[in-house]
């Protein structure tokens, strides 16, 4: 009984924390992503063991049946084991089956990006779980860990996406993106992974009551970087997305903070402040990049599928 399951990582190029309130956003699945795999085990409890793209344990644990039905944690509440048993637990809730009628698993899981930079740790597990036990992973998602679910619509697409939340419910409209200049964007990552709950707490705290006009004003943004025909045209679309962003974040934008200096234009992805950014520029910025600090830096297309 060896069962295998992998889900793509995930970039979000707009509609950041505005997505968390119907806006359109526009996600890039990632040629990264994550490996599960089941297979039987014993003495009703699961041995996890999960790898990073070294290949070095980061996660090793045994988790009893019991622990899981009753959600038995220990320590701090956000450690990675009460993480885990808290999603299996909402698992078990949808489907009890998987536990039910098994004595044990032995799961290890994979990772082909390094687990700090932030491409979807949690949304490929989460995806990754919900079809080992067959059930809904946008249901997990919201019952465990939270979120709009863009990432999780990453995980199971193979081509860009537009995704929307409707009353709550999630709309994911495959999309055509093969512009010329994807031969000058670049993917920078910041040396430091930014938590998605911390940063989507602070934007619920932050933002105006009446957030429409953003929306509306995000939509056409998200419209515009699809439509683009020139590097000109995405560029300006992207500045546009980061001023908005910038006032109702009450944060400088990435540039500004890190890179005033930059020949170019960067956007931030995803959570501000950490993770990656996207750099456009008319030449490789390797040098600029490693000068400042900043050792990985990746083509579009050695990063999207």
């Amino acid at each position: 009984m060896k069962k295998e399951f992998y889900s793509n990582g995930k970039l979000l190029i707009t509609g950041e924390y505005l997505v968390l309130d119907g806006a359109k956003a526009f996600a890039l699945p990632t040629k990264f992503g994550q490996k599960l795999i089941v297979e039987k085990g014993n003495n009703q409890e699961i041995k996890w063991t999960s790898y990073d793209a070294d290949g070095s344990i980061w996660l090793e644990e045994r988790l009893p049946y019991d622990d899981i039905l009753k959600k038995n944690t220990i320590g701090e509440p956000e450690s990675v084991k009460n993480t885990l048993i808290e999603i299996l637990h909402q698992g078990y809730l949808l489907n009890p089956d998987f536990i039910n009628k098994t004595d044990g698993y032995q799961i290890t899981t994979q990772l082909t990006f390094p687990r700090n930079w932030g491409l979807g740790t949690s949304s490929t597990l989460i995806n990754n779980i919900a079809q080992w036990i067959d059930v809904d992973a946008f249901d997990l998602l919201n019952n465990s860990f939270g979120g709009s679910g863009y990432d999780i619509a990453c995980a199971q697409n193979d081509s860009p996406i537009i995704y929307q939340l409707d009353n709550g419910k999630p709309k994911i409209e495959t999309v055509l993106f093969d512009p010329q200049f994807t031969q000058n964007l670049y993917f920078v990552y910041l040396e430091k992974k930014q938590s998605s709950k911390a940063s989507i707490a602070s934007y619920f705290n932050n933002k105006n009551e009446t957030l429409t006009e953003d929306i509306i004003s995000n939509n056409k943004i998200t419209e515009a970087v699809l439509m683009s025909k020139t590097i000109k045209e995405f560029a300006i679309a992207l500045e546009e997305h980061e001023a908005q962003l910038s006032n109702i974040l009450e944060m400088q934008t990435i540039k500004e903070s890190l890179f005033p200096d930059f020949d170019g234009v960067i956007k931030s992805l995803g959570a501000w402040g950490g993770d990656f950014v996207l750099a456009i520029s008319k030449n490789h910025p390797a040098d600029y990049f490693k000068e400042k600090g900043f050792r990985t830096i990746i083509p579009y297309n050695e990063m999207i599928l």
